[in-house]
């Protein structure tokens, strides 16, 4: 990908395109290469999943050369035939941490002997000449070096091809986010340019593309200025294809973008990002806004409860910087306490005194203050939305453990009901916060999606939970309610929904109509869980309404910063009716389908997102067979 160079490398959109609708074909790779921790589970060519167990003495495997990459099907041994010189890096560099960037490098060189850089910048001088980081810069140089000793080729042209490759790379990601590898891109889509409020996303395709992403879809997006070379010529028909999208409506003229990183960061941290991987400072409309925007604003703000300002440091900004890295290395321990060392139990504990407790000043500034005041984050800080993210599975891990170790109907059963409906209150929470940033930035959508759909499978896994309901206690079938007992009559998300995957892509003309129904809806439903989903936690207590944030520096924002520190802990407390158990399952129904709804904006309609809500869907008995008619 290419940052706005005075070589004014660009794309443009040549018509009016509307809001979720496909501006690229499946664009192939000019090269391409496998992270090495997935070269025994994917395939070298396809970056497919790989058929396991692998057929002993056949095709899929690569038995000769001592089984370093491997394919998952002849076809596909035909169309990535890996040289000498790629299986050398392979051997020799297989920890290097350039690995996969050595390898798509060196075959794009082998690709491009006559032109070796294909119309893409290599932004050599400023990874290499300008770079502050000379362990970066020496890391280059040493992989250029290998790429150098394996081709017999000169070391200024291997380290043309790496920085061009860590300038144009884009992570290739499979359907549940994970990075399998590198791909670099010809100009079509390496000349779209970042910008952190973009009107376009991407997608990628490991195996062929469904009928309607064929390739018959013409390119809709042109250079402004400088002709495209013909790059089709170049690029063969295999390997991880990617397909441009938009999330806006783009005008005919207007420049179209995509985000080099993550939106939810406030503008401090996507700077620093931006210019330690790509060497460039953005001034997107975003960035330029001066006061900031809301949504950034929001992002990054800090409350000093009790605090005078005869007791704040002299330096404002070293304060309130040292005051988010010590939030932030808090809440890191804590996460990694989690992912690393599996103890979601102790995660949820220190997560969950941060957000009521906050930090003392005196741990700041490692000195005693009369008012004992606490420094505390905005409930929509970037720190609070990690918290919640991290909050919400570890709860719900927690509730799986305990359901898995007993069966019978006891305390511990009754305490997984708690950490259950704890996890589905944070996944509500982390949807509805994330959703109202993203009324003030509309391209969080694609965040916003996977929020919703991650809150309505929280919500249909807590309404099969048997345990502390009254049909429990009297032996009664535990089935989930039939879907047409739970149909929301006031919209019309799963008419619309179905129509999505089974007849054509969403009618986004109707977007805002679409938007305000599910918002009316799950707003009047949330009022009748909420209490129940966030007893016993005196954090979630204090959020009112977890899909309404109007409430934001009114005096209901001020006695949240005053919530007193209270683990969710096993009490009495309300019982889980049948009633609520249908409020909560309808309430989930509606996160699945409005999420689907805006996952098939982002990425179309046969997208893993979609088709996720519709297996979830489908294992309730949501969709009805006779929908499956096409047109």
């Amino acid at each position: 990908m290419e940052m706005e160079m005075e070589m004014e490398m660009e794309m443009r959109a040549r018509e009016d395109i509307e809001i979720g609708e496909d501006i690229t074909p499946p664009i192939p790779p000019l090269s391409y290469a496998l992270h090495h921790s997935f070269l025994h589970s994917h395939c070298y060519s396809c970056f497919s999943p790989l058929p396991l167990p692998l057929p002993l003495n056949s095709n899929y495997n690569n038995t000769k050369n001592h089984h370093h990459y491997y394919y998952c099907s002849p076809a596909c041994t035909t169309t990535r035939v890996v040289s000498t010189e790629e299986l050398h890096i392979l051997q020799s560099h297989p920890h290097h941490p350039f690995s996969s960037d050595l390898r798509a490098a060196l075959r794009f060189l082998q690709s491009h002997p006559d032109d070796r850089i294909a119309g893409l910048l290599t932004n050599c001088r400023k990874l290499l000449l300008l770079q502050e980081d000379d362990e970066f810069a020496a890391t280059i140089h040493e992989g250029a070096k290998a790429i150098a000793t394996a081709t017999a080729t000169a070391t200024a042209s291997a380290s043309a091809a790496l920085c061009l490759v860590l300038t144009n790379g884009v992570e290739v990601q499979d359907y549940d986010g994970r990075n399998l590898g590198i791909a670099v891109y010809p100009q079509n889509f390496s000349w779209i340019n970042h910008s952190c409020s973009p009107n376009a996303s991407y997608r990628f395709f490991l195996s062929p593309p469904p009928p309607c992403c064929s390739n018959s879809t013409k390119l809709r997006i042109l250079p402004q200025h400088t002709v495209l070379t013909k790059d089709d010529e170049v690029c063969q028909d295999n390997g991880p294809k990617i397909v441009v999208r938009s999330i806006k409506r783009i005008k005919q003229g207007e420049q179209v973008t995509v985000t080099y990183t993550n939106l939810l960061q406030p503008k401090k941290m996507r700077q620093s990002e931006l210019w330690s991987r790509y060497r460039f400072i953005c001034r997107c409309e975003r960035c330029s806004a001066s006061p900031p925007t809301n949504v950034d604003h929001t992002l990054q703000e800090i409350s000093s409860a009790n605090l005078d300002a005869s007791s704040l440091s002299s330096d404002q900004n070293v304060y309130r910087d040292y005051a988010i890295r010590t939030l932030t290395d808090y809440i890191d321990d804590a996460i990694t306490q989690y992912l690393s060392f599996g103890d979601p139990e102790l995660c949820c504990e220190k997560l969950e005194i941060l957000l009521t407790q906050g930090l003392l000043y005196e741990q700041l500034e490692g000195r005693e203050v009369k008012s004992q005041p606490t420094i505390k984050l905005h409930p929509l800080h970037y720190l609070c939305l990690n918290a919640y993210t991290t909050l919400a599975s570890a709860y719900k891990v927690r509730a799986s453990d305990l359901l898995g170790l007993y069966s019978e109907l006891d305390e511990h059963l009754l305490e997984a009901l708690d950490l259950s409906r704890t996890s589905a209150a944070y996944s509500l929470l982390l949807a509805g916060a994330t959703h109202h940033l993203f009324r003030f930035e509309s391209s969080l959508i694609a965040t916003v999606a996977n929020f919703w759909i991650s809150a309505g499978d929280s919500l249909l896994t807590l309404s099969r939970s048997p345990v502390g309901s009254e049909f429990a206690k009297w032996d009664l079938p535990i089935a989930n309610p039939p879907l047409l007992k739970c149909i929301c009559s006031k919209c019309s998300l799963m008419d619309n929904f179905k129509a999505i995957l089974f007849h054509s892509e969403a009618q986004n003309a109707d977007f805002e109509d679409i938007s305000s129904e599910f918002l009316d809806c799950v707003t009047i439903i949330t009022q009748k869980v909420w209490s129940f989903l966030i007893h016993g936690c005196r954090y979630l207590r204090a959020f009112k309404d977890p899909i309404d944030f109007s409430w934001l520096g009114t005096s209901k924002y001020s006695s949240l910063r005053d919530v007193q520190p209270h683990l969710c802990s096993t009490a009495e407390g309300p019982g889980y009716t049948l009633q609520e158990r249908m409020h909560i399952f309808q309430l989930g129904v509606h996160c699945l389908l409005y999420g689907g709804y805006l996952a098939s904006i982002c990425y179309g309609r046969h997208s893993h997102l979609t088709s996720q809500v519709q297996n979830i869907l489908d294992c309730e008995e949501c969709l009805i067979n006779d929908s499956h008619e096409t047109d």
